[in-house]
């Protein structure tokens, strides 16, 4: 792989400490949600990263690919979604649900958008094949390969 670009950040504390890039444009508070015991509110967790990072890749790549066919994409928007659960196992994995919501797009082809996003997103390439991802114009699944991990 040729390298274009590398974030960079440090965390400390794990889900009770700090994170922070080596640019030191984010520098956050980070505490576990109510639901694991922590304090909610204003700091972040990795689950409300990881869905604003999946989240800004895919509706990249979905922009792209809708460009691509001279397809406006400036209303598109993703609302990620991150569930942090326990499995089969007693140990504890993560999936996503991309809902997609794509203005004036004919339903047929805002399908055929969303399954070509999450063929060339490079956090749906990441993941593929260890966790579930499902996919959604807005409420309504889109049938792929996508949910099985």
């Amino acid at each position: 792989m040729k390298v274009l670009y590398t974030a960079e950040a440090t965390v400390t504390g794990g889900r009770d400490g700090r994170a922070r890039t080596s640019e030191g444009n984010l520098d956050l508070s980070l505490k576990p949600p109510k639901e694991l015991g922590g304090p909610g509110g204003e700091p972040t967790n990795p689950e409300q990263l990881f869905a604003c990072g999946y989240g800004a890749c895919y509706l990249s790549a979905l922009s792209l690919i809708a460009r691509m066919q001279k397809i406006s994409a400036k209303e598109f928007s993703v609302n990620a979604k991150v569930d942090l659960g326990q499995t089969d196992d007693g140990g504890f994995g993560i999936q996503a649900e991309l809902h997609c919501d794509l203005p004036g797009v004919d339903p047929g082809k805002a399908e055929e958008l969303v399954r070509t996003a999450y063929d060339h997103c490079p956090f749906s390439k990441a993941t593929r094949g260890s966790m579930r991802t499902d996919l959604f114009i807005g409420d309504q699944p889109v049938e792929t390969k996508a949910a099985v991990a």
